[in-house]
């Protein structure tokens, strides 16, 4: 038996127990009693695997800051899948051992998944095919405009007025129409609550974008700053979506990220056209 990988594990298990302890003490709602009972199960978990290595070992007190802050700022359901994500590597060690004592173990961690995906009622999961209408959108039209209106244009002061305004006017009819859409299909959702979190996704995204064209007086700079920002925004919320989904990160990366950029250079050469076929120079 590997002693160091018990006491990794060792250590994982009473970090987690923590973890779920403080959350479960934080939350006010059903999801607490769950949290609570999945708590005591890590520390039961620390316990066997103590009688084993006869050793106390503490926490990682940084893992318990770091995974109680995510569940503050992007949910529960995202700091908790991204940490049980190890529990994949305690469950491939466990089975190395010879011990029949990690067979409980074992069964008891495949269980957290499919606790954790019935625990969650989280406003934020209910909402987030909003979410992601409004950022798909604002980043496929927004990041074509901008770069069309780069070229067409070249002042960065222009493009970003004119990128503000559009994507702005874009964000409140596709809030608009969220709303009408909800309505019309009923359901426990609210479509007022929805359409906010499209608006507010949307012009999130707007102000992200095009930030660049507000500092920088190079319009081609600042259009290769937009597309950064673009890529980052794509990056994070795809691997939100994916963790709080359990989808695979890179397809849905790279797909949401040749949309993007494919739909920018089609308008990059949009602009280039009009410009020299219209004769515009501002």
């Amino acid at each position: 038996m590997n002693k160091n990988a018990l006491t990794d594990f060792q250590r994982n298990e009473i970090t987690e127990h923590i973890v779920y302890n403080i959350l479960a003490k934080q939350d006010k709602s059903s999801n607490s009693e769950i949290l609570a009972k999945i708590s005591r199960e890590e520390m039961a978990h620390y316990e066997k695997i103590r009688s084993l290595t006869k050793t106390e070992i503490k926490p990682n007190w940084f893992k318990v800051f770091w995974y109680v802050t995510l569940a503050k700022i992007l949910g529960l359901t995202f700091a908790l899948k991204l940490m049980e994500r190890g529990e994949e590597k305690a469950q491939r060690a466990y089975s190395l051992t010879e011990e029949n004592i990690f067979t409980e173990l074992i069964a008891d961690e495949k269980t957290h998944e499919g606790e954790l995906l019935r625990l969650i009622d989280e406003e934020k999961l209910d909402y987030i095919g909003s979410m992601v209408l409004g950022l798909n959108d604002a980043l496929v039209e927004l990041t074509g405009a901008l770069a069309g209106l780069t070229l067409a244009i070249q002042k960065t002061s222009i493009v970003a007025l004119s990128g503000i305004i559009t994507g702005i006017a874009a964000a409140l009819s596709m809030a608009a129409s969220d709303y009408l859409s909800r309505k019309s299909e009923g359901g426990d959702k609210r479509p007022l609550k929805s359409a906010l979190y499209t608006g507010i996704a949307y012009i999130f995204t707007v102000l992200f974008l095009t930030f660049p064209y507000l500092i920088l007086k190079n319009p081609f700079i600042a259009l290769s700053l937009t597309v950064i920002n673009a890529i980052i925004v794509i990056f994070i919320f795809t691997f939100f979506v994916s963790v709080v989904k359990d989808q695979r990160f890179g397809r849905n990366f790279v797909e949401m990220l040749a949309i993007s950029l494919g739909v920018a250079s089609v308008s990059f050469f949009i602009g280039l056209f009009v410009r020299k076929f219209f004769n515009i120079d501002i």
